[in-house]
């Protein structure tokens, strides 16, 4: 279901323009994210599609219909809405929270707990959970509730302002990578809003950039909008360093993996080892690294491990290579499959010479 602003306007009674004169298509089954310093209208852009917000100029469109032609009340209903603290309500358990949506429409109490608990394994949350209240969750949790709840809706539109900024980084990273799975299956319209440009580019598949009094400044994919900033306000805010983020992009097949030098936890060292090891699980997964010239008295436990860096699967873009190999204590990155079973490490230097030599990559 498409989304397309024709002409868009937001001005409040003192004069401010928090929108002027958007014009953009959100196509249909696509991620779009609106990106931008604060005051840039793009909060308020979100909210006009579900008119939480009412515009002063031009035209919302959903699936080529005015939304002011829909009661907002029922409009709302068939929009999944995903807000920055989840905004669950913290009387009802987590189920009842995600059953509020398919409720409201007329379901009955037991098959709409059924369709939440269903919903609830899908953002990747056990079934015990729904049992508990909101303030039992970590943040992260109560994120994943949130989606689950608009996910109620049934809608082929999700509108999502600033979701995963109230979390840690690492557990910010896992719900972008939810996010981007749970598209892969569902195929949503989204529209997404962060004031982080790496969040940006990471998970949309075209993003608006706008400057401050809510002009639109460049809408494009992130690739041309890192690559080809269209004016000294883009280039900067998408960063000196935007060379790196463009490694996004480019492909790692190009990559020599080479043998990992692996000890299982649990096995026991005949002498002082020479090199750094991966010690692994008995699933093949890293579990950190033992270093050089290590005496372990007994079988080897993961107090004796030095943490290891960040992983790079297989498949994914080269970026995570190089953060893998840059990040790790031995300087190899390790390099896993789905599963995070160690496949082999790369070194920076490996990662660097292809980059040197990719047509692609983003020269400043």
């Amino acid at each position: 279901m498409a989304i397309e602003f024709q002409g868009v306007t937001k001005q409040y009674p003192d004069g401010t323009v928090a929108v002027d004169n958007l014009n953009l298509t959100v196509e249909d089954g696509t991620i779009t994210v609106f990106v931008g310093p604060s005051g840039c209208g793009k909060t308020t852009s979100l909210r006009m599609i579900n008119r939480m917000i009412e515009p002063t100029g031009g035209t919302v469109l959903l699936d080529g219909k005015d939304v002011r032609d829909s009661d907002p009340a029922l409009l709302r209903r068939g929009i999944g809405y995903v807000i920055q603290h989840a905004g669950l309500f913290p009387h009802r358990t987590v189920l009842d929270n995600v059953a509020t949506v398919p409720l409201l429409t007329g379901w009955d109490k037991s098959k709409a707990r059924k369709r939440a608990a269903e919903l609830l394994e899908t953002v990747g949350l056990p079934a015990e959970l729904g049992k508990r209240y909101p303030a039992q969750l970590s943040g992260g949790q109560q994120q994943r509730v949130g989606v689950a709840r608009a996910l109620a809706a049934d809608s082929p539109v999700l509108l999502m302002d600033e979701p995963f900024s109230a979390v840690d980084p690492i557990v910010r990273e896992e719900l972008q990578d939810e996010l981007l799975r749970l598209q892969t299956q569902l195929g949503k319209t989204i529209v997404f809003v962060t004031h982080d440009i790496d969040e940006a580019v990471r998970l949309g598949d075209k993003v608006a950039v706008m400057r401050v009094g809510g002009k639109l400044a460049q809408y494009g994919t992130p690739s041309d909008v890192l690559r080809h900033p269209v004016d000294d306000f883009v280039a900067s805010f998408v960063g000196k360093d935007r060379g790196y983020r463009g490694l996004s992009f480019l492909s790692a097949d190009d990559v020599e993996v080479k043998d990992a030098p692996k000890v299982e936890v649990g096995s026991t060292l005949s002498g002082p080892n020479s090199e750094w090891l991966i010690a692994v699980n008995d699933a093949g997964q890293p579990r950190g690294w033992l270093p050089p010239n290590s005496t372990v008295d007994g079988p080897i436990s993961e107090a004796s491990l030095v943490a290891g860096g960040s992983l790079y699967e297989q498949g994914t873009p080269i970026r995570g290579a190089l953060d893998a190999a840059l990040s790790s204590p031995a300087s190899l990155g390790v390099v896993v499959d789905a599963d995070h079973k160690v496949l082999g490490v790369v070194t920076a230097r490996q990662v660097l010479d292809v980059i040197e030599g990719h047509p692609q990559a983003v020269n400043e």
